[in-house]
């Protein structure tokens, strides 16, 4: 595609602490359809970004939120974090339980559109609890517990000890390599994905939004007494009178 070239003054921004910087934050898009040539003698640019740590501008982050971890953007307006100690578990804490809502949201959402589709029979997540399993309710609650206490207590002596626990207490065969934690690799890593920062925001992110959704599939199925995909197919077939607002009217 041609470029398009200007010849029309370029304003001049000059800092006095430090030199011009070039503007680095305009999309590829933008750079393959626009080509500014600015004048050689005395035009100069400045690059505009966002300071690490800041999730309001102009809001100061708290002292003990550096933005060195991932996903830190200096949120914490109840100084959770501010006790080191307290910090390293809400880290971890926040890890597994965005997991656990990204998976929880897949099994809410998925079943209920595959058996709109007609792929499967499978009863609305609000509803799988009154189905016949195996064993009652309660065995499955007590199987549960049991389980989950012993992994949560490993998991609380990794965060305390890291590198502890690697070694399978019953399978001594079976190890985990000593990586960081939270990020074991091994077996819980099948299509070895690399921990690098970006890789972990996006976790973090994808995690945040899914407790998020978790809270917003609860929410909406007390309004509505229907699941998320049926909620959203009657807001599509009727945008304009299917709305919050009308929900709220009791219309």
């Amino acid at each position: 595609m041609a470029a398009i070239t200007t010849q029309a003054p370029v304003a001049v921004f000059r800092s006095s602490a430090s030199k011009s910087r070039f503007i680095t934050g305009l999309s590829r898009k933008l750079n393959r359809n626009l080509a500014f040539k600015p004048p050689p003698s005395s035009s100069s640019s400045f690059k505009v970004e966002a300071k690490k740590g800041e999730w309001l501008p102009g809001l100061t982050s708290p002292a003990y939120l550096t933005g060195s971890l991932p996903g830190d953007n200096g949120f914490d307006p109840l100084a959770l974090a501010e006790d080191p100690e307290n910090l390293k578990w809400f880290v971890q804490a926040e890890l597994v339980n965005g997991r656990w809502a990204m998976l929880g949201v897949a099994g809410m959402l998925l079943p209920e559109v595959f058996t709109k589709m007609g792929l499967i029979n499978a009863p609305a997540w609000y509803d799988a609890g009154k189905s016949e399993y195996f064993a009652s309710s309660s065995t499955l609650f007590v199987i549960e517990f049991i389980l989950f206490h012993y992994v949560e207590l490993r998991r609380w002596q990794d965060i305390k000890n890291p590198g502890s626990v690697n070694q399978d207490p019953i399978f001594k065969s079976y190890s985990l390599p000593p990586n960081e934690v939270g990020y074991p690799g091994g077996i819980f890593n099948p299509l070895n994905f690399a921990p690098t920062l970006e890789a972990k925001e996006k976790e973090l992110a994808n995690g945040r939004l899914a407790m998020l959704a978790f809270l917003g599939f609860v929410v909406q199925h007390n309004v509505t007494g229907k699941g998320p995909f049926e909620n959203l197919a009657q807001h599509i077939s009727d945008p304009w009178h299917t709305t919050i607002v009308q929900r709220l009217n009791g219309s």
